[in-house]
């Protein structure tokens, strides 16, 4: 189990109606709240490893091997430096969306709504066969396992003044809540990154899908970006999605 500050770097800006709802970056731990990665067969290991040199057919996803250098194009400047695991302590798998000789493009973090660039040799290539599409104005989430349609469920979404960020994402962490509040008993963590923090908001900028207490705003426009959805779905998602799964957010 992660430490009581990790939890509150997740959990202090993805409250209730009553607390922000962006993600990440707060150091004041809410009351008898732990998180813990699920880093079990059905989160990490559901992806297949796609054999070197082989024709990779549907999504990828790049496993860290070590630590390495993001770049902003193949062989240019670092903007960052990423290691082998997450802040929360999960395998770092990265969403794949380009590939050229001996550079993959991947999305992260810390190049929200970008592509960044690393070295093919610095990961293992996983095949990603499930995928989410969520859908803003529907305020649902389209669930594709290798391209077929599986299951859809509602969500609440990001209010007028702070819209859930649109574009191409990854999932990073994948994780379980104890101790019970505002966030259900899960949350997944995504790349995408708040543009639009609310006046006085200084609980960090991170997006996720994650539980509720307030179950009537699943399915309205009332959080400050993150995606609010029915505890059913989430388990059942949680219990599949692989880290490094591709997420598209349309408006």
């Amino acid at each position: 189990m992660l430490a009581a500050l990790l939890a509150a770097a997740f959990l202090a800006g993805c409250g209730g109606d009553r607390s922000p709802d962006s993600l990440q970056g707060a150091d004041v731990t809410p009351p008898a709240i732990a998180t813990t990665p699920t880093t079990t067969a059905e989160t990490t290991t559901t992806t297949r490893a796609a054999e070197p040199g082989a024709q990779q057919q549907g999504p990828l996803g790049a496993k860290l091997e070590r630590k390495v250098g993001l770049r902003d194009e193949p062989d240019g400047k670092i903007v960052a430096t990423l290691g082998r695991k997450t802040r929360w302590g999960s395998p770092r798998v990265l969403a794949v969306v380009e590939q050229r000789p001996g550079w993959l493009g991947v999305l992260t973090e810390q190049q929200p709504g970008k592509v960044a660039w690393i070295p093919g040799d610095a990961a293992e290539l996983l095949l990603e066969p499930w995928s989410l599409k969520i859908d803003l104005s529907a305020r649902r989430v389209t669930v594709r396992h290798e391209g077929e349609v599986v299951r859809r469920f509602a969500v609440g979404v990001g209010g007028p003044g702070s819209p859930t960020p649109t574009g191409r994402f990854g999932v990073t962490d994948t994780l379980r809540l104890t101790g019970g509040g505002p966030y259900g008993c899960c949350a997944i963590a995504l790349t995408a990154r708040q543009k639009n923090i609310p006046q006085g908001w200084t609980g960090g900028d991170r997006v996720a899908i994650h539980g509720t207490d307030s179950p009537s705003s699943i399915g309205k426009a009332v959080s400050h970006g993150c995606l609010r959805t029915a505890e059913d779905d989430l388990r059942w998602l949680l219990a599949r999605i692989p880290l490094g799964s591709h997420v598209e957010i349309v408006a």
